[in-house]
């Protein structure tokens, strides 16, 4: 008789870490970054440059994903970010998110520098938010198996849409500048990269150690 009400507490609680809880101060703080070095304007400092990379200046490998050409491509960024946050941002605990972030950003910051010689230049996080959000799927799956199926479809037909016809219509106009599609395939790798741990580590190491308890 009073198991019932523990567990429409449990789902309403669920419900409401998933949507709402403490869980947006990483995605507020990660918004609050990019922000700050736009309004700083530290693009020349920062940003992906193959020949400034080539002389020794390799932090831009990283750095070069959190500056943008300008607001209304951070806007636009930082609107995929939200998205990803609302479906996913109870997939992972913060510091995993973390790891995510890192690992897809090395990703297409390096994947560049190795793979796509033709571009000299690049900037914006859109390649490592594909990353997070296939990241996020492999978290998210356990609970939500059908719904993460539905993610992953979305995210598969979308870059091979980009890679057989090029970025999605109106997106170059809305970043100011040409999208490289190749940032986003990278970045999903390395968040499928991410996701394979994930798995790895929690259901392979079942009753085991795993750096995703």
């Amino acid at each position: 008789m009073r198991t019932a009400p523990l567990r429409k507490a449990a789902t309403t609680t669920d419900v409401r870490y998933r949507y709402a809880g403490a869980s947006w101060f990483a995605p507020l703080m990660l918004a609050g970054l990019c922000i700050a070095l736009q309004a700083e304007r530290l693009g020349p400092s920062l940003m992906w440059q193959r020949q400034l990379i080539r002389n020794g200046q390799w932090w831009r490998l990283l750095t070069g994903n959190f500056i943008h050409l300008g607001w209304p491509h951070l806007f636009m960024d930082l609107a995929g970010l939200g998205m990803i946050w609302l479906l996913l941002g109870a997939s992972l605990k913060i510091w995993q998110w973390l790891l995510a972030l890192l690992t897809s950003a090395l990703c297409v910051g390096v994947g560049l520098y190795l793979f796509v010689p033709g571009i000299r230049w690049y900037l914006g996080l859109s390649g490592a938010l594909h990353g997070l959000y296939v990241a996020g799927i492999g978290g998210h799956r356990r609970e939500h198996p059908v719904e993460s199926a539905v993610l992953l479809f979305l995210i598969i037909a979308k870059l091979t849409l980009e890679c057989l016809g090029g970025p999605m219509p109106g997106s170059d106009i809305l970043a100011g500048g040409q999208v490289v599609t190749q940032a986003h395939l990278l970045g999903a790798l390395g968040g499928l990269a991410f996701a394979a741990l994930f798995l790895a580590t929690t259901e392979w190491l079942k009753g085991g150690w795993s750096i995703f308890p």
